[in-house]
Order: C-alpha cells, then structure tokens, then sequence
C-alpha cells in the first residue's frame, strides 16, 4: 500500500494529474483477526496524503479509496465506522466488493453516512460486480445515484459458476495456446463484462474492467486493455503490479492522432460558436464536438501530450475536490 502511494505521488509529478486511483484494500488485504488493526493502519496512510506536500504545492488533487469487506462480512460495519468516521476527509470514494443488488448498495450508503459528518460532500461508491445474480441486477445497482464506478470482478465471477467455467477464462490466451476460452472470448464472461459496461453507460457511470494475470507480459497487457477500451466500452482499468500501469495509460489514452484531430475540430468549433463545420470534407456539429471534447479529457485524465493550443482548456484539480 505504501508503495502504491508513493508512485502515485511520483506519476502525478511527471504527468501533473492524478492519472490512477489507488484503492488501499481491506477485503483480502487484512488477516483473519486483525481486521481492526488493519482498518486503522489504513486511516493513517489515507490521512497521510493530505499532507503530501507535492500535491499541496501544485493544488492536485490525489484520489485514493478503500475497499472495504463487502456488506454480509462481519467487518464491514467496524471497517466503514473506523475508516470514513477518521479518514473520511482524505477519502476519494469507498469500494464494496460482491455486491449483489440495491439493496447492498443502500446499506453501504447508509453505513458511509452514518459514519461521515454531516458537514462534508457525501461519499461515492464504487462497487464490484462478481456473481451471475450481481450481473442480473447491474442496471439496477448503476442507477443508485451514489454509485459512481462499478468494476467487474473476474475471478470471482468465474469461480461462482461451480466449474461450469473454465480456468482458462481468467487469463488472455496467447496464439500457441489453441484456445479462445480466455476472458475476452467465453461467451459468458464475454457478456457479463458488456453487461456492466452497458449499464454503466446508461446512467453515466464509470465501468472499470477487470484485472489481467499476466503481469511481466506487457504486450498481452496493453493489448487486453486496448481491447477492453476500444471493443468493450471500459474507461477504467485495474492493474495489479506497478510494471502494468504505464501499458493501461498508453491502452487507454487516445492516440496521438486522435488527440491532434480533436484539438483542431474543438478549436474550429469554438472560431464559428460552436455552429457546424466542415473539416478535410467531414461535417461536424454538436455531437462531434462532445466526442472530440472528450478525447481531450481521455488525453488530460492519462498525462497524454496534447497540442499546445488545447494545453489551456485543463488545469489542475483543485484539492480534494470529489469526483
């Protein structure tokens, strides 16, 4: 965890954005027992970011969450109690795992606003969808107006299917494997993770896909979160080793060329007061310019370079602003 925080810090030097979240873990981090200890060894590194004196001094804003036990746990009371009843402040969202329906969700809101004072912003939620049954209800569970990320949980959700699934759909399957049972071709897995995407869309949330396994292959990587961005709809990604984050911003962030084609129509756009356009023999209106608007923001949001003349539209988050 006190790793992750300091190349969070590092990042945000080199890109002048906060470009990953960093989610400190509760569910399968704490040792059987030492739940409590854990959820407050956890308040005193969340508490620490607010002193980060890098990010004081450039006004960014660093996002960093907890993943607490999910709500049937017997922790899961003591871990929100003590970790936004003390952190709270320094908290950018708190995720709950194996949620299975609203109803989940409205208990874990309830127990975030019973623990946070009543004076600040209330908390966002982001929730993992990790069984058949949470599938079911995703649309339902991306409608509460405190959710705002769902990810899919592959791992759980594969194992949930009592063997009916193979071991090879939690990995990517490589060319000499002669499979394409892999996570991005089982067809139940295939579309689980549309299902949640689609939902997330829906009602303007963010989807977060699933982990891959392969952490020293950087090329199975960057071309898993291509396709999750690109085929699937993800906006997020969630990576399990440092070696992984440079491959999911570059899979993430738009291409080079689309950056350039964005700054030139936004540019256009705003010359003629946002009237249609014609540009290299296309025409663009007002559906273009949001979609190039935010190739822009994909741009910003990843430390990708972005011409001079779309530099000034962004500018650092203000501190612990919640979003």
């Amino acid at each position: 965890m006190v790793k992750s925080l300091q190349m969070q810090a590092e990042f945000m030097q080199e890109f002048g954005v906060c470009v990953f979240d960093v989610t400190l873990d509760c569910e399968d981090g704490a040792p059987t027992g030492g739940e409590l200890d854990h959820a407050n060894m956890v308040v005193a590194l969340v508490n620490n970011t607010l002193d980060a004196p890098e990010s004081i001094a450039k006004g960014l804003s660093r996002r960093v969450g907890v993943r607490v036990h999910d709500v049937g746990h017997d922790s899961f009371e003591s871990d929100v109690a003590t970790i936004v009843g003390q952190a709270g402040a320094a908290l950018s969202y708190v995720m709950v795992p194996k949620v299975e329906s609203l109803d989940d969700v409205k208990r874990a809101v309830a127990a975030m606003d019973a623990a946070q004072s009543a004076q600040v912003s209330p908390m966002p939620l982001h929730v993992l969808i990790e069984s058949p049954m949470a599938v079911s209800q995703v649309f339902s569970i991306a409608s509460h107006p405190r959710v705002e990320s769902i990810s899919f949980g592959l791992m759980d959700f594969v194992s949930s299917h009592g063997g009916a699934i193979p071991a090879s759909a939690m990995g990517v399957a490589s060319a000499a494997d002669g499979t394409d049972l892999d996570q991005f071709h089982h067809p139940l897995v295939l579309r689980a993770k549309m299902e949640v995407a689609s939902a997330c869309h829906a009602h303007g949330k963010v989807p977060s896909h699933c982990v891959v396994t392969e952490i020293h292959d950087t090329e199975v990587l960057e071309v898993s979160a291509r396709r999750a961005a690109d085929a699937l709809g993800y906006t997020r990604m969630w990576s399990i080793h440092p070696s992984q984050i440079r491959p999911i911003l570059r899979a993430f962030g738009p291409r080079p060329s689309e950056v350039d084609l964005a700054a030139d129509v936004i540019a256009a756009a705003h010359a003629q007061q946002w009237a249609p356009i014609a540009m290299s023999g296309r025409l663009h209106d007002r559906a273009s310019y949001r979609y190039f608007w935010q190739v822009l923001e994909r741009a910003h949001q990843t430390g990708a370079p972005m011409p001079k003349a779309a530099q000034g539209y962004f500018s650092p988050t203000p501190l612990n602003r919640k979003h």
